[in-house]
């Protein structure tokens, strides 16, 4: 007779939901005062604003999100804020997690694609700690765009002590119409560009030009949306600086794309308007499951599954070779996918 296994000890993919999230998850003894700072400031800066935009979202649409906290085993936790089948918003999610421990190599080259000074020079399972904040937002109506944004602040120590030997914050906020109306992408990129050129002008022409190229859909020769801005690996200025720019872009997001939604909510739309924005929503999870290195880090690293896949939207469409027809408002809408325009 076999002899029986002994239970297997929890795994970091077992999140454990808790009753209330702490006052911050950061946990390490073993932490310089001043790494321990950061990280705090880092996590409230993302906390703070989750609270203010589900805030904002919940006035426009009416009704609360759910809220779940957790934790997780092998460091960290998180807090995910959750809208489905609301009056203006099909789906929405605004997730915050500050996680740390160990993970493999190929986790880091998901989360980063370089390092100031270079690669970790380690093999085995790196130390790290990482912040952020991720939200997307589907509306029901198809006239009223999509919107995602993420920010984050990450940690690597290749000699696998718990202080950092390298840091990086990244994000970006982009918008994906089903439908386009250029005063309104023009509104949603005049309010990013503002916010970056509080901090350096140089910033929204590269950050869009990235945002455009990142969010290519390789294999369809598409972009998911129409852009806005998108920078990783950035660590060329002080963590004080940076951290200031993350809070202004965070400050622009709901000024950028409230008014949008408000404006859009109530048209009417036909039935084959609604398939379309289906259609475009299958590219949106064709981007996230197939290319988005959020969603690979979160998968390598045992996140939890129920907020990595929080981005999906309830409800989407393919369909065997479907083509807009010329001329039309899809057609004009799947153009300026193809071929990214200046939207000042």
């Amino acid at each position: 007779m076999a002899e029986a296994k002994a239970p297997s000890k929890p795994r970091i993919e077992e999140h454990v939901e808790i009753d209330s999230a702490p006052a911050s998850f950061v946990k390490n003894d073993a932490l310089s005062p001043e790494s321990r700072v950061f990280r705090e400031k880092a996590e409230g800066l993302y906390r703070w604003a989750q609270d203010h935009i589900v805030a904002g979202l919940e006035e426009l649409d009416g009704t609360k999100f759910r809220t779940d906290a957790w934790s997780r085993p092998g460091g960290g936790g998180g807090i995910s804020r959750v809208l489905q089948n609301g009056n203006v918003f099909e789906k929405a999610g605004v997730n915050v997690s500050v996680v740390y421990g160990i993970m493999p190599p190929e986790a880091v080259r998901a989360a980063s694609l370089k390092h100031k000074g270079g690669e970790p020079q380690s093999k085995d399972n790196v130390p790290f700690f990482a912040a952020g904040i991720s939200s997307v937002i589907h509306p029901w109506n198809p006239m009223a765009p999509t919107m995602h944004f993420n920010y984050r602040y990450f940690e690597t120590s290749s000699s696998g002590g718990s202080e950092p030997d390298f840091w990086w914050f990244g994000g970006g906020t982009d918008l994906t119409p089903s439908y386009l109306f250029n005063e309104d992408v023009s509104h949603f990129h005049k309010t990013l560009k503002g916010a970056c050129d509080k901090h350096d002008p140089e910033y929204y022409p590269k950050f869009k030009k990235w945002c455009d190229d990142y969010f290519l859909i390789q294999h369809r020769g598409e972009r998911r949306g129409l852009g806005g801005i998108f920078f990783d690996d950035q660590n060329d200025r002080p963590r004080e600086d940076l951290i200031a720019f993350q809070r202004s872009c965070a400050e622009a997001i709901l000024p950028a794309y409230l008014p949008l939604v408000a404006k859009r909510k109530d048209m009417p739309y036909t039935e084959e308007q609604k398939m379309w924005q289906q259609l475009r929503r299958g590219r949106y999870v064709e981007f996230n499951l197939v290319y988005d290195r959020g969603t690979v880090f979160g998968l390598k690293t045992g996140g939890r599954i129920e907020s990595i896949l929080m981005s999906l939207p309830l409800t989407a469409r393919w369909e065997y070779d479907q083509q807009p027809a010329p001329g039309s408002p899809e057609a004009d809408l799947l153009d300026a996918c193809k071929n990214p325009r200046d939207w000042l």
